[in-house]
């Protein structure tokens, strides 16, 4: 019986961390990161700054567990495709899997290309330029043409551009990156027919 309450209040407490995120995520993005206060969200939670502070001292914090947390699936797709044959069908589903994560990261990496600055200053830009180097040697093949691993790259920054470039966009969001993937994909695709051909001619 003990172990099923403790993981109820696990998983409660895992909400209030989880609610405190999203609602700096959304003051630091409607006022600024350097404007917004932890009393200011804690306003906004209507719980006391007693209770904030129980989760998180500093609103740097904050933004460091956000990242962490939003950058996990990123680090354990590199994981996941490190481990696998380097076959055209493990490519097209890191760039699927890549999709869902930034999907599911998207106030996020807004807030970063808003906030440079801050993120330089935390240091998570230099994070995330490691995963997107982790992500990018597995996707590439080293032994591809340098248009081909152009293609390669392509892809992932196609997948970035179509959450940035695209959401004022008229049309359903998961429409479009239903249409963003496909673009991703096509250039995997090539980019693999390509330095498939380059080895069958070597």
């Amino acid at each position: 019986m003990g172990g099923t309450m403790d993981g109820m209040k696990q998983q409660r407490r895992g909400n209030t961390r989880q609610r405190i995120q999203d609602v700096a995520l959304e003051l630091f993005a409607e006022q600024g990161y350097e404007k917004t206060s932890l009393r200011e969200i804690a306003e906004r939670l209507d719980v006391t700054k007693a209770a904030l502070y129980y989760h998180f001292k500093t609103k740097e914090e904050i933004l460091v567990s956000l990242f962490e947390d939003l950058t996990r699936p990123i680090r354990e797709l590199i994981d996941w495709g490190g481990r696998q044959p380097p076959t055209l069908e493990t490519k097209q589903e890191l760039v699927r899997r890549y999709s869902e994560a930034l999907a599911g990261a998207a106030p996020l990496y807004r807030f970063m290309q808003e906030n440079q600055a801050t993120v330089r200053e935390l240091r998570i830009g230099e994070t995330f330029k490691e995963r997107m180097q982790g992500l990018r040697d597995i996707m590439i093949d080293p032994k591809a043409e340098l248009v081909d691993q152009v293609r390669y790259v392509s892809a992932i920054f196609t997948l970035h551009a179509g959450m940035f470039l695209l959401q004022d966009l008229d049309g359903d969001a998961e429409d479009k990156r239903k249409a963003v993937l496909e673009v991703a994909a096509d250039l995997v695709t090539q980019a693999h027919e390509g330095s498939r051909r380059a080895q069958e001619s070597s």
